[in-house]
């Protein structure tokens, strides 16, 4: 397994980073999106959909991704850059409305995924993780790094921690192995990662207090992602996504917290940042 896990990631990165550094943002575009349509025909997994449906969702998904692109090259860094576009705003505050005002409530009552509702859940999930990863890359490539070695700083911490200090757990019910120990040390390390990086990166763009409060929030939003997809399979009963990744299940297990930290940093920065500009 351990192997088979290695030589997945070496070929994910031998694919992805290349194409991070030197693919044209248009190009860089429709892989993502190609990547988020692997993500949509797992989703009609979590629908319990038949393999026929579930292959069209992730056609349509990719489509639309890809008909974004062409249709405003400028809102994603293809023809210039112009990130505040109606539709661009509109992604960011549905998927900001979802992550903070409707998922709380959704974990607690640990509801189901099904029908029309579990399409715009999915559209809501997807559509906003493809551009935030396509207008932050346009920021540069390692400003995107920067968000993924976020939520990677805070699976790593928080593994660590919840196997040395973990008694209490998180959310027993949903993803048994997370304990509260584990989330405490996913922000002691966002911290002390984001506030290195901060003062040599990010120092001129916002007040230290506002910075810490930033790193705080995302840790919880990258947590909450993940409880949200442990939830969704649970439901479903299945253990991965799917096995597209040998060794790593699927796309979906790959970029759960990801779905949920992108956008909210993306909209961050385009709201705040970028508007004060």
């Amino acid at each position: 397994m351990l192997k088979t896990r290695v030589i997945t990631a070496l070929a994910l990165m031998a694919l992805l980073l290349p194409s991070l550094f030197w693919l044209p943002q248009a190009g860089w575009a429709l892989l993502i999106a190609m990547f988020i349509g692997i993500a949509a025909w797992e989703w009609g997994a979590l629908l319990g959909w038949a393999n026929p449906a579930r292959i069209i969702l992730g056609g349509i998904v990719a489509a639309v991704c890809a008909a974004l692109s062409v249709l405003d090259p400028a809102a994603i860094g293809a023809a210039g850059f112009a990130p505040a576009q109606a539709w661009v705003q509109a992604f960011y505050l549905a998927s900001a409305i979802f992550w903070f005002l409707v998922i709380p409530f959704w974990l607690r009552g640990k509801w189901a995924l099904g029908g029309v509702t579990g399409l715009l859940v999915g559209a809501v999930v997807l559509l906003p993780t493809w551009l935030a990863m396509v207008q932050l890359r346009a920021l540069g490539p390692s400003v995107l790094l920067a968000v993924f070695a976020v939520v990677w700083m805070a699976d790593i911490a928080a593994y660590f921690a919840g196997r040395r200090f973990g008694k209490h757990k998180l959310a027993p019910s949903i993803s048994p192995g997370k304990t509260r120990e584990g989330a405490y040390g996913a922000a002691t390390g966002v911290l002390i990662y984001g506030l290195i990086v901060g003062h040599f990166f990010f120092a001129s763009l916002m007040p230290l207090p506002m910075w810490i409060a930033a790193l705080l929030v995302v840790t919880a939003v990258s947590i909450v992602g993940d409880l949200f997809e442990s939830l969704l399979k649970r439901k479903a009963g299945i253990k991965d996504s799917s096995n597209v990744l040998p060794g790593h299940g699927g796309v979906l297990d790959r970029i759960d917290s990801l779905t949920s930290t992108l956008p909210v940093v993306a909209g961050f920065w385009l709201f705040f940042l970028y508007s004060a500009s």
